[in-house]
């Protein structure tokens, strides 16, 4: 029988793959395996916007509530958001509810710990065991709906927080750009961020109606945003694939500009600050030869795992690495996050752009591509 949990978490097409039911038992087992011996359990859960959402939260949380877990609902929320969240509120597990960049007839349930970290395999199979084996839960008590909390805020007020750590009184005033959110998660906290940062900024594709996520938008379709930095002669942007775990850049002149430079120019900017943990950027087998050949040129480490961003996450972890991503743009910057952030990697690229007094596409020329 093939395997319940993917790459990512449990993903597939809303009420057909991925029914009400399903989603209630992966709330119960999740609740089990996630709490043992646990007193006072909370788990906060958020989704990325599509129709399916209010089911599937409704459903985790009758399973959650029936083994005496309470649960903040975060509501409209970057995947990140949540992994930040689950820390900063003392919670005891995180969920979110998305399919990434699929389309909107999609969903998925992606589950932190404690420590905000995607489930290692161990544990994802032991939670699917449960739900296989139609497990006999204990009776605990009943669960409840925790007190709301200004997610938006909190987990934005964060970001702006790590740019300052990152570039201290960095002026992004000169900049001028565009932000595609992909009618996903990203849209509620990006007008947040950057009406704070002083530049002139665009946000399109913010409007989120459950069925509009990645339609022709987002990082899934970057000719949008490439068109309209074009026509309203911008700096250069940013789009964000559904949930906002990852992010794909656009320069002034049109060109995308994918994980392996974004990775080049933040690698080399935090290398020359001499913030480039043990002088090591973590990457999978699918990275370009270009990136690789970068490495060299800049005596830069290079580590390949297989694809997938948890595997990069837990070399990052292993070597005490600060950066590491895939091609797809999954940025993981260790020393702030403990998952791809597409928001914060944004913040950090802007911040390297207004201080380089240079142009993105210049910026970008530091990695040839290779077919």
């Amino acid at each position: 029988m093939k395997r319940l949990f993917g790459t990512d978490g449990v993903r597939g097409v809303a009420g057909v793959e991925l029914t009400s039911n399903l989603a209630m038992e992966i709330g119960k087992a999740a609740a089990y395996v996630l709490t043992k011996n646990k007193e006072n359990v909370k788990v906060i859960i958020g989704n990325d916007g599509r129709e399916s959402s209010d089911m599937l939260v409704a459903a985790l949380k009758a399973g959650l509530y029936s083994l005496g877990v309470s649960v903040l609902d975060a509501g409209l929320i970057p995947t990140p958001g949540i992994s930040y969240l689950v820390g900063y509120y003392k919670m005891d597990a995180g969920i979110m509810v998305t399919a990434s960049h699929n389309s909107y007839e999609y969903n998925g349930i992606k589950i932190f710990d404690s420590n905000g970290y995607k489930l290692p395999d161990e544990v994802e199979d032991e939670i699917e065991k449960c739900i296989r084996e139609d497990f006999n839960y204990p009776v605990n008590k009943i669960g409840r709906p925790l007190e709301e909390r200004n997610t938006t805020k909190d987990y934005g007020d964060y970001l702006l927080e790590c740019l300052n750590k990152y570039n201290p009184d960095i002026n992004l005033s000169s900049l001028n750009i565009g932000i595609d959110t992909s009618n996903g998660a990203a849209s509620k906290v990006s007008e947040y961020i950057y009406s704070k940062l002083g530049c002139n900024y665009h946000i399109i594709n913010n409007k989120p109606n459950g069925t509009n996520i990645n339609d022709n938008c987002g990082s899934m379709h970057p000719e949008v945003l490439k068109d309209y930095i074009i026509k309203n002669k911008l700096d250069g942007g940013v789009c964000y694939d559904g949930d906002a775990d990852r992010s794909i850049f656009i320069d002034e002149l049109g060109n995308i500009i994918d994980g392996d430079y974004i990775m080049s120019i933040i690698g080399l900017d935090l290398k020359k600050k001499e913030k480039l943990n043990n002088n090591t950027i973590v990457g999978t087998v699918m990275n370009n030869l270009g990136f690789i050949n970068f490495c060299k040129e800049n005596k830069i480490n290079f580590i390949a795992t297989k694809v997938g961003d948890r595997y990069v996450l837990e070399e990052l972890k292993l070597g005490s690495f600060s950066l590491g991503g895939e091609q797809s743009g999954h940025i993981i910057l260790k020393d702030y996050a403990n998952t791809g952030d597409g928001e914060l990697t944004s913040l950090i690229l802007f911040s390297i752009l207004a201080s380089s007094s240079s142009t993105l596409s210049k910026l970008s020329n530091i990695m040839t591509k290779y077919p």
